[in-house]
């Protein structure tokens, strides 16, 4: 038995948009300290520029939005706080992007859904993504760990995951569930599912990050493109 990957996922979207995102950072168990020793370096890095102290949360929308006051420097305006948070983003993109012990990934689904609909689909999308991870590793023989941003009280993820036969199951347990704010690991899964969203959701508001998914993530996406599902 080998386990190969250990998957770190958050999701984005809006209901506003019609968008369903998963997005992912993974690496394999032999390098995982590797990786993880890359995004520590990388906050550390952030604070010398930027003055972000490595304990406070990288949370996409907010930051990169100006609505998160992440650095404790001298920073006075939300114009300013946008500027800060876009550097921030792609300081931390540059740094996914060159290091060698990690990949991304994503799926997205688009939708006329709405209120409950939208969330009942949001968990659709999931499940069909367990299913295809599970064929993945079940045609490799290989198994997998899967983690994820929240506290385990929806139900949707464990569901999806049990939905799976036990013969021939290749993602071990349930989803482990992080609290954001003390995973360095699912913030960064969080950049990547914000970018993928931008990415597929143009519009005048968010141009500046149009480029991202192909100047950074691109050449490290296990697919080599975000996946419709």
């Amino acid at each position: 038995m080998t386990i190969s990957r250990m998957l770190y996922v958050d999701d984005s979207g809006s209901v506003d948009s019609g968008l369903i995102i998963y997005g992912w950072i993974e690496c394999s168990p032999d390098r995982w300290r590797n990786g993880l020793r890359a995004v520590l370096e990388l906050r550390k890095q952030l604070y010398r520029d930027h003055q972000v102290p490595p304990a406070t949360e990288l949370h996409a929308t907010k930051f990169v939005n100006g609505r998160d006051r992440i650095s404790t420097g001298g920073v006075d305006d939300k114009t300013q706080w946008k500027t800060l948070g876009r550097a921030v983003a792609v300081e931390c993109l540059t740094v996914l992007r060159d290091c060698p012990d990690v990949k991304i990934g994503a799926v997205w689904r688009r939708t006329t859904a709405k209120g409950r609909a939208y969330y009942d689909e949001r968990g659709a999308v999931y499940n069909a993504l367990v299913e295809m991870w599970n064929a993945e590793h079940r045609s490799s023989d290989s198994y997998a760990f899967v983690s994820m941003d929240g506290n385990g009280s929806d139900p949707t993820y464990f569901d999806a995951h049990r939905a799976l036969s036990l013969d021939t199951r290749h993602l071990i347990e349930d989803p482990m569930f992080h609290d954001s704010r003390r995973s360095q690991w699912v913030q960064m899964a969080d950049l990547v599912a914000y970018t993928v969203f931008t990415h597929l959701n143009r519009h005048a508001g968010n141009e500046f990050g149009w480029s991202w998914y192909e100047d950074f993530l691109r050449g490290k996406d296990v697919a080599g493109a975000p996946v419709e599902l």
